[in-house]
């Protein structure tokens, strides 16, 4: 095989086992903190349906409608929370995986992009916990027909509240994303300071889409998806779209050097 295709291929199975490496220790972070919590995966289950319970009708509880639901429901939580927990670790190993690929103003970008993302996207769930769910849980409970006993299955709850979380950390993104189509070019600040009005019907509609149909939970949504991305408006500011890249290394003009005069050989003519 030739050397050039050898020297191709090498740096491409380095990055392939770098990459593996990295999964690896990602997968392994989360299975440790999935061991560790394990034992605490009842109580864990509990405190996150508190929403639920504390509006409950006196006298009424959950339900489990599948046999194997009580055993292998809270063991479901306890992987999505190991998951949620070694969220950083899973970035730091991503980001230190294309790091080096980067220039460098795109790395002084990137990294407080990544941190910040991952701290919007628990905000967005400790929004959901606290603020959105009781609400939601006292409207959906009181609303009830007559003659009607609310009793959730469990299985059933983990999936409606993770979708939740889920919802309200991706739209807890919108500064970032608001951020990145700025700087990158995509569209420019003054372009979304003009589709602000379409901004606010879109963010209407999402959350009715990714809210239960009532319009407490949907306005909850709607109205920190908006603000949120007057928020990213007013951060993008300090970012200059469609920076330049930066210079290739060892050349002297491009380092701000300036080039050597040429020497011109004397003429014998004009001595």
């Amino acid at each position: 095989m030739p050397q050039t295709e050898l020297d191709g291929e090498q740096p491409f199975l380095s990055h392939l086992v770098e990459l593996r490496d990295r999964l690896l220790k990602a997968i392994a972070a989360v299975l440790v903190l999935f061991l560790g919590l394990a034992f605490y995966a009842n109580p864990i289950y509990s405190y996150l349906a508190g929403p639920l319970l504390q509006h409950l009708p006196a006298g009424t509880q959950m339900i489990a409608i599948e046999v194997a639901s009580p055993f292998l429901t809270p063991f479901k939580l306890t992987l999505v929370v190991a998951l949620f927990l070694a969220v950083p670790f899973v970035l730091y190993q991503a980001w230190a995986f294309i790091a080096p690929g980067l220039y460098r103003h795109e790395r002084r970008m990137v990294l407080p992009l990544l941190l910040s993302s991952t701290i919007l996207f628990y905000c967005g769930v400790a929004f959901a916990y606290y603020v959105v769910l009781p609400l939601v849980f006292g409207f959906l409970t009181t609303a009830a027909p007559v003659g009607v006993t609310v009793m959730t299955d469990i299985t059933q709850y983990l999936d409606f509240i993770l979708t939740i979380f889920f919802a309200f950390g991706i739209c807890f993104e919108v500064p970032i994303a608001t951020i990145l189509l700025i700087w990158s070019g995509v569209v420019s600040r003054e372009a979304l300071v003009d589709k602000r009005p379409y901004v606010i019907v879109l963010a209407f509609f999402v959350g009715a889409v990714l809210t239960p149909p009532d319009v407490v939970s949907q306005t909850l949504l709607a109205v920190p998806m908006w603000l949120l991305f007057e928020l990213g408006l007013w951060f993008s500011r300090f970012f200059k779209p469609g920076e330049e890249q930066d210079e290739e290394p060892g050349l002297l003009s491009d380092q701000g050097v300036a080039p050597a005069e040429t020497v011109v050989p004397p003429n014998p003519d004009d001595r």
